[in-house]
């Protein structure tokens, strides 16, 4: 089951980065990954079930990604450490995700209902960034007074803001680290 349920989560996310949320069905995913077309059926209740496990998905991986950036915490730069988890954080994939959920009621509903944030991915981000931000404050490599709650939701936003606005590639760690220089340079 894992292994066809990895093949058919690569084959939405090269579906999804091809052809945006509208071109994501239950047939595309089986086309793509190459198998019969009703093997998410057999796994899944429905494709919103599907897309709700793909997202919860990439969610189990934020989770590990948050865990490494809290253990860098003390460790080299902050916006250095900021830069390189937000550029992770928004990859490609995440961001054409984070559009589809944007698009899709359904999963939004069903991701609610399995008790993720507002809006999936976003608001798990967003949390990892403001634990972060507390590490660091808490090891004084931030000032006492840094408002992370703040902070947190003002980076994610707008560095989401910039990867949806390429056209073509995601941008660069060059971009990404004006935008966490400038908002943490009061800090």
């Amino acid at each position: 089951m894992h292994d066809a349920q990895q093949q058919l989560f690569d084959a939405a996310e090269r579906v999804l980065l091809r052809g945006g949320p509208n071109s994501l069905t239950s047939r595309a995913v089986t086309a793509e990954a190459g198998v019969a077309k009703g093997l998410v059926h057999r796994h899944f209740a429905d494709f919103d079930a599907f897309l709700s496990e793909l997202v919860l998905d990439r969610i189990t991986r934020l989770e590990a990604q948050t865990q490494a950036l809290l253990d860098s915490a003390g460790t080299g730069t902050v916006a250095d450490n900021l830069t390189d988890a937000l550029v992770e954080m928004f990859s490609p994939v995440a961001v054409a995700i984070v559009g589809l959920i944007i698009a899709r009621d359904n999963l939004r509903t069903r991701l609610r209902e399995a008790g993720t944030a507002r809006i999936p991915l976003l608001g798990e981000g967003t949390a990892m960034i403001r634990a972060y931000l507390a590490a660091e404050r808490n090891l004084g490599r931030l000032a006492h007074d840094t408002d992370v709650r703040t902070l947190a939701p003002t980076l994610t936003g707008a560095v989401h803001l910039l990867c949806t606005d390429q056209e073509t590639a995601p941008p660069d760690g060059t971009e990404v680290h004006k935008i966490v220089t400038t908002v943490i340079g009061s800090a």
